[in-house]
Formats: C-alpha cells, structure tokens, sequence
C-alpha cells in the first residue's frame, strides 16, 4: 500500500514539475496583471505612478459619465450589426467552401487569406476604397456614370455610411477564423445521413433546413460567443478607419478606455471601465450558455 502511494505521489509530482513553467507564465502574464488591474482601478493613478487611494469612487463614476454610455451604446451597435452579419458570411463560405470541386482548397485558402492581414493593413485598405476622388469606390462609381463629375460621396465623414464601412471591413477581415470552425463542423457530419436524405427525395434546400443547421447548432453558438466577446473588443480597425468619427459616432468603448489612460492620464479610471466591461461580458456569455444549455435539454 505505502509502495503504491508513493508511486501516486511521484506520478503527481511529475506532472507538477511538467505544469510548473506554464503556472509560472501563466501567473505572471495573466493572473498578477488582473490583480495588479483591480489594485489601479481602486486608486487616482496617472502614468507617473500612483497619486491616493480612491475607494470605488472610479466605479461609481462612469454611472454619470455620458462619454462611457455613449461609447458603450457605439460598441453595442456594432456587436448587434456585425455578429449575425458575420455568422451568416462564416457559414455562406463555409457551406460553399465544403463543396466537393477541384477548386475547393483554393477557395478555403482565399476565404481565409483576409484573417491572416494585420488591422493595419486591413485599415488602410479600407479607407483606399472608400476615399473620395482617389478611391476605388470614386472612380469606379465616376467611370460607371452613376455619379456625375465633382460629386462625391463621403463615406468617412457621415454617420450611417462610416458604419458601413467598418463593419463590411471587419466582417470581410474576420470571417476566415469562424468559416473554418464551422468547416471543421461540417465535416463531423456523416456523410450516410445525406445519403439516406436523398432516397428519401429530400431536396438540398430541405437537406439544408432539416440536417446540416440543427447539427451546426453547437458551432453556431460557439461562434456567437467568440464574435459577441471579440465584437465587443473593437479597436483597431475602428481608430485607424474614423478615429472614432464623424465627432465620436463611431467611439467603441476600448477607444474610450485607450484615451483615458494615455491622453487623459487617468489609468485607474480606464482600469475600472475595463472591469466594468468584462463584467459585461461575463454576464453576457453566462446568459448565452444558459439560454445553449436550455435549448439543447428541450430539443
């Protein structure tokens, strides 16, 4: 009995001794940075150090900041816009890419080639585009005649048209990760159950409806969280493309939260809207999982 604890007990210091170094970073990268996040989120802090504690009054703050809410209604209105667009183009390119043709790894790889572009490159590209009197969208509207000679349309500088673009921008750039995800879905599917589908006479569209969506019904929530956490997360693209105009239409909640802390130097406020914001998310993802979790025990 004592030779068999000690081999348990040499099997368990083993796979420590093998968890150690990912504990370590793990530790120091992840878990000291949160805490060290909630200790400057209780203090006036600038980006010379810290001033004097503050208590909650950095939480209690933002409830009367309109600049917060407003920023926070931009980032939900482009989780709400862009998320189904996105699940909708992932599964489209998906279902396509899937197809059996000669073409078909050609097509998976120049679906995916926009995700593996940096949002800089991205950024640049899209304002390229949609720039007046150079961009691809002004001289091919002017070649076409649709718009006549000194008439332009600016797309950066009014509000429901900056929008559009960018979340055509991230849907475009964002798409490859979550089509291969649900690739990878489709491919679990036995190919037995489209057979018997087809003696039966069932058509592709009820094929469709009936067998492949109830069965990419994990992977679509899956994907739903993944975009709905990323979404929210909107930065890049959105700061090089419009600043975060027209004004601040366009200002998602990180931009806010960047301006904050680097240009108003005031790191501990901007630390308590960013917990403020994974409480949101936290939130958010235990309703969808709950809501998963329903909807599979009553299917």
């Amino acid at each position: 009995m004592e030779k068999k604890d000690k081999q348990i007990g040499k099997k368990t210091l083993t796979a420590f001794a093998f968890m150690l170094p990912f504990l370590l970073l793990y530790s120091m990268f992840i878990i000291w940075p949160v805490i060290q996040g909630i200790y400057v989120s209780l203090h006036k802090w600038g980006l010379m150090g810290k001033v004097r504690f503050v208590g909650l009054s950095n939480y209690t703050r933002f409830f009367e900041d309109k600049y917060f809410w407003a920023a926070l209604q931009n980032t939900a209105f482009f989780v709400i816009i862009t998320v189904p667009l996105l699940i909708l183009a992932a599964m489209s390119l998906a279902l396509l890419a899937n197809r059996k043709t000669r073409m078909q790894k050609l097509f998976r790889v120049c679906y995916y080639i926009p995700n593996v572009l940096s949002v800089s490159v991205v950024s640049y590209i899209s304002k390229f585009m949609v720039s007046p009197y150079e961009g691809f969208y002004s001289t091919l509207l002017h070649s076409m005649g649709i718009l006549s000679p000194g008439r332009e349309i600016m797309w950066l500088t009014e509000p429901n048209l900056i929008w559009a673009v960018v979340t055509s921008t991230t849907v475009w750039w964002t798409t490859g990760f979550s089509m291969m995800l649900f690739i990878s879905a489709l491919q679990d599917i036995p190919e037995q159950i489209y057979e018997a589908a087809e003696i039966d006479g069932a058509a592709k569209s009820h094929q469709l409806f009936r067998i492949t969506l109830p069965l990419l019904k994990p992977t679509i929530y899956l994907v739903l969280l993944l975009q709905i956490i990323a979404s929210f997360k909107v930065f890049g693209q959105i700061y090089m493309i419009s600043a975060g105009g027209p004004g601040n239409m366009t200002r998602p909640l990180i931009q806010y939260i960047y301006e904050s802390a680097f240009l108003k130097n005031d790191m501990g406020y901007a630390a308590a809207m960013s917990y403020a914001l994974f409480v949101i998310l936290v939130v958010l993802s235990f309703i969808q999982i709950k809501f998963q979790n329903r909807t599979e025990k009553t299917a």
